[in-house]
């Protein structure tokens, strides 16, 4: 109460700028608009990087070790990809709860990166379906943040960190519509596994009507100009029914040589 016993007036709070770098949590003047990633790719600026790369060999290891301990004992997971831009009343996002929901039931946990869009609602699809909500972040020059789905979070400072999380502690990728960083998951999940370095990892594409455009041209250009071989396209399965989704990954998990 105020002296004169009326209602204090709030005042709403002021916008202010916020980023995560890792671990750290930067507001306002300390937030930076270069990223770690940036500062070891870009060799354009001063020479002092060439005394300082040997130093951040110790902070990538670290992100590492945080990202093992913290990963090391989760159930078996799947990881969801798509865009941060999907909209919460659009059909994709209803897509993305359903499908995290449906994995959670069938006992999976559901990795995310973490952010808005597809990512949020397919962790909010794994808390509705009370299973284990994950969510890897990335520093970027625009902050995104852990949705509040997330149970548990690991905010990364470097890219192939995070990817290499992504990949050991998934037993499958689900890709619903995204962007150019959808994409990036995608393709090295399936070079990943044409190359053998991952095995009996399904990849599964749900949007048929976004992602035919796409498996035209792999089958019309890449495949037929000789690029890449006709089974290339059996690495992964395009799909728009979550029933399929699990059925494809509980396929993946029997015994090879074991019949459906």
């Amino acid at each position: 109460m105020t002296a004169n016993g009326d209602e204090p007036v709030r005042r709403a709070r002021k916008p202010f700028p916020e980023k995560r770098k890792g671990p750290v949590l930067l507001r306002r003047d300390q937030v930076e608009t270069k990223t770690t990633d940036q500062a070891l790719l870009d060799t354009t600026g001063p020479t002092d990087w060439l005394h300082t790369d040997p130093w951040r060999v110790l902070r990538i290891t670290s992100e590492f070790v945080e990202g093992f301990g913290a990963l090391a004992k989760l159930p078996t997971a799947i990881s969801v990809f798509g865009s941060a831009r999907t909209k919460p009343d659009s059909p994709e996002y209803q897509s993305g709860v359903e499908i995290g929901r449906a994995l959670a039931e069938a006992g999976y946990a559901v990795i995310t990166g973490g952010g808005p869009g597809a990512m949020e609602a397919a962790n909010k699809g794994a808390v509705e379906g009370g299973g284990l909500s994950v969510g890897l972040g990335i520093e970027l020059p625009f902050e995104q943040g852990l949705n509040e789905y997330v149970d548990l979070g690991l905010n990364f400072r470097y890219f192939f960190v995070r990817k290499t999380m992504f990949v050991k502690y998934s037993q499958g990728f689900v890709v619903l519509p995204g962007g150019l960083g959808t994409l990036d998951e995608l393709f090295e999940a399936l070079t990943l596994v044409q190359t053998q370095k991952v095995t009996r990892f399904p990849v599964i594409l749900f949007g048929s009507a976004y992602w035919g455009g796409l498996v035209d041209w792999l089958r019309s250009t890449l495949v037929a100009q000789g690029k890449a071989n006709p089974d290339d396209l059996d690495l992964f399965h395009v799909t728009d029914d979550v029933a399929e989704v699990l059925k494809v990954l509980e396929e993946a998990r029997k015994p090879q040589g074991t019949q459906a």
